[in-house]
C-alpha cells in the first residue's frame, strides 16, 4: 500500500489539473481525486492487476475523467438553478518574483495547464461529453481513442465531440487570453491608472471594445444578474464599483495574485457595515483586456487568507 500511495501522490498534481480544467471548481476536483485514489487502491491492491496496467498515468487519467464525467452530468442541473452569474472557484497563488514573468521551461510547462478563468467560462457552455472531449484532447493530449473509452463512444465521435468543442471556445463571442504574465502586467498597470484617472476615455482604451465583465454573487451578495459587454458599459460599471467605495469613505485593499495562471487581483473592502471579499482575474488579448471577472460568491472565497493591514490600493507588483 505504501508503494501505491508513493505512485498516486507522483500523480496527483496532474489529476488535479485534469479535474480542475473538467470541473471548475477546486473542492470539487479534490473530491473526484480522492475518489481516483480509492478506485485505485482497491482495484490494484492485487499485484497481479497492477502487473496488467502499462501505463499509469493513463489509467489515472482515465479513471478520473469518468468521475468528472459524472459530477458534469450532475452538476449541469445545479447549474440552471444557480442564481445569477457563475464563475468558478478560483485557485489564487502568489505573483512570482520580478524574474518570474520570463519563468524557465519547466515552469512554463505548468502553467500551460492554468489557461485562467476565461477559458473555463467558457467550457460551461458545452456538453459534459465535448467538455470531456477537448480537456483531454486539446490541453492534456490524451489521444481519441482514450478519450472514446472515458466517454463510451467510438474515437471518430469523441473527435467530434472535441471539434464542436473547439469552435465553441474559439468563437467571436467569447474572451481571448492569449498574453503572457508580462503583457498582463504591462496591460493591468496601464488598466490601474486609468481607473484612478476617472477618466473615461483613458479607460475605454484599456478595453477591448467586445470586452465583457462577470461578476459572480451567488445570491449572498449584489451582483450584476448578466454579463456587462463593451468598453463604454465595462467602464461606466467599473468606475461605478470603485467609486463606491469611495464614496463611503471604505478602505480599499488589494494584492496581485495568480488566478488560475493569470494576473488577477485579491480585493478586500466594506459594504453596508460588511467586509466584502473579491477575487477579479482577467483575460488580456492583443494589450487590452478582453474579460473581466469578479468572483465575489463568500462561498468560493472562504478557503482564502485575509489581506494584512499593510495593504492598501492600488496594488503595488
Amino acid at each position: 500500500m505504501t508503494d501505491l500511495a508513493g505512485e498516486f501522490e507522483a500523480e496527483r498534481g496532474h489529476l488535479l489539473a485534469v479535474a480542475h480544467r473538467m470541473l471548475g471548481s477546486r473542492s470539487e476536483a479534490e473530491d473526484a481525486v480522492q475518489e481516483t485514489w480509492l478506485r485505485y487502491a482497491k482495484a490494484l491492491a492485487d499485484p497481479a492487476h497492477r502487473a496488467q496496467i502499462r501505463e499509469l498515468r493513463g489509467w489515472l487519467t482515465t479513471t478520473c475523467s469518468r468521475i468528472c464525467l459524472d459530477v458534469l452530468r450532475s452538476a449541469r442541473v445545479r447549474r440552471e438553478a444557480y442564481p445569477g452569474q457563475w464563475l468558478p472557484e478560483p485557485v489564487v497563488t502568489d505573483v512570482p518574483a520580478v524574474d518570474g514573468f520570463a519563468p524557465d521551461p519547466a515552469e512554463r510547462a505548468v502553467r500551460a495547464e492554468q489557461l485562467g478563468t476565461a477559458l473555463l467560462v467558457v467550457l460551461e457552455r458545452l456538453t459534459p461529453e465535448q467538455r470531456v472531449a477537448f480537456v483531454l484532447h486539446d490541453v492534456f493530449a490524451v489521444p481519441f481513442v482514450t478519450i472514446a473509452d472515458v466517454l463510451g463512444t467510438t474515437a471518430i465521435a469523441a473527435r467530434q465531440l472535441a471539434s464542436r468543442a473547439r469552435r465553441a471556445v474559439t468563437g467571436p463571442d467569447t474572451p481571448r487570453h492569449t498574453a503572457d504574465l508580462a503583457e498582463q502586467q504591462r496591460v493591468l498597470t496601464a488598466f490601474v491608472a486609468a481607473v484612478e484617472s476617472g477618466e473615461l476615455d483613458r479607460l475605454v482604451h484599456v478595453l477591448a471594445p467586445d470586452v465583457v465583465l462577470i461578476g459572480d454573487g451567488g445570491g449572498h451578495v449584489p451582483a450584476a444578474r448578466r454579463p456587462v459587454v463593451g468598453a463604454v458599459a465595462v467602464a461606466r460599471f467599473l468606475f461605478g464599483l470603485f467609486g463606491q467605495a469611495a464614496r463611503h469613505g471604505s478602505r480599499l485593499a488589494a494584492r496581485p495574485v495568480l488566478v488560475d495562471g493569470a494576473l488577477g487581483w485579491q480585493l478586500e473592502t466594506v459594504h453596508r457595515g460588511q467586509q466584502l471579499r473579491m477575487v477579479t482575474s482577467f483575460a488580456v488579448h492583443d494589450g487590452r483586456l478582453t474579460g473581466v471577472f469578479n468572483q465575489i460568491n463568500p462561498e468560493k472565497l472562504a478557503h482564502l487568507a485575509g489581506l494584512g493591514v499593510e495593504t492598501g490600493w492600488p496594488p503595488r507588483w
